[in-house]
């Protein structure tokens, strides 16, 4: 087989059968059937950006539904929760920060049967070995079947999301000491609440559909999920819960940074005119008294007069002063 640029073999990153808690073998996609006859184990497949001929292996392996299979090969769902026969399908998506300080999303497959458990990983940067290892070094919990790797796949996602919501909150911090700083309000501060705004309501369609998903996954009707593994959903649903309720709380907090900065926009932009104003006040002055004596009649006052010059010139200068102390004092100027 052909290793693909993350150098698994077409996209298979793991497959192991477990027992009892515990990793018995790696075990090749083409015998895992025989397998599931002939052992009481349950098998657990990593696949990353798998290809179609593999997906389709794995397909007739366990019997996934083509729908399924073709939400798996698209890779561009919304967190769901779906029920077949006999597997379940849950797409969840992954959000974290990549080498550009840019919010990146990647997306998560999860077929989950009696005795299998399936993740086929897109686009997501974050690697699912670490919560293999994690899983195996806990044999007590992965005793109890394919229904726990369920949840802590989902639990690894969404404590994923909490750095993603302190880098955010971050983000707005520096924001509001920016808007109400002594520096010129600009365009560019409002781009940047408008893209994070934008981040933020990608990510809550991302963690909300997991509030309902976990609500599915616990009650009794789901033969998959073992009694003794849904409370363990709860935590997951708990976690949900606080990173809506932090996105709810930083939505707001843009909201009001939103209006804040265009209301120090519209201040600053009055104050602009009024200084605009001022200095035309202060120059129509001068101006209007030249323009008087500019207009060449012969019978105007103090033409023959040998100070009429200076002063003109110096009824402009006081006049201007005298204006442009009383804009100083007025706060115009």
């Amino acid at each position: 087989m052909m290793a693909d640029a993350h150098g698994h073999t077409d996209g298979v990153v793991a497959c192991a059968g477990y027992a009892g808690g515990r990793r018995i073998a790696d075990v090749p996609i083409a015998d895992v059937s025989e397998t599931l006859a002939e052992t009481d184990q349950f098998i657990w497949i990593g696949l990353l950006e798998p290809g179609e001929k593999i997906l389709r292996q794995v397909q007739s392996e366990f019997g996934l539904h083509d729908l399924a299979v073709e939400d798996a090969l698209s890779a561009h769902q919304r967190p769901k929760l779906e029920q077949y026969d006999n597997s379940l399908f849950v797409v969840l998506r992954t959000a974290q920060f990549n080498a550009e300080k840019s919010l990146e999303f990647g997306e998560t497959h999860v077929f989950v049967g009696e005795r299998f458990v399936i993740s086929v990983r897109h686009g997501s940067l974050t690697s699912h070995s670490g919560l293999r290892a994690k899983c195996e070094a806990a044999p007590e919990l992965l005793k109890k079947g394919p229904g726990f790797v369920l949840y802590a796949l989902m639990d690894f996602i969404v404590d994923q999301y909490f750095p993603v919501i302190e880098t955010l909150e971050g983000k707005i911090e520096e924001l509001e000491e920016e808007i109400f700083s002594d520096k010129r309000v600009t365009r560019e501060t409002t781009n940047r609440i408008y893209l994070m705004k934008r981040d933020l309501l990608s990510l809550k369609r991302a963690v909300s559909p997991v509030v309902d998903i976990c609500n599915r996954l616990t009650r009794f009707d789901n033969v998959i999920v073992h009694e003794d593994t849904r409370p363990y959903f709860r935590d997951v649903y708990d976690h949900a819960i606080r990173v809506n309720e932090q996105i709810d709380n930083q939505r707001e907090l843009l909201a009001a940074a939103l209006e804040a900065n265009l209301s120090l926009i519209s201040v600053s932009q009055n104050e602009d005119t009024k200084r605009l104003a001022a200095w035309a006040a202060i120059i129509a002055v001068p101006t209007a008294i030249a323009g008087i004596y500019g207009m060449n009649f012969q019978q105007m006052p103090e033409l023959g007069w040998t100070y009429g010059y200076p002063a003109a010139l110096a009824m402009m200068i006081a006049a201007s002063v005298g204006l442009f102390v009383g804009f100083k004092r007025s706060g115009w100027l």
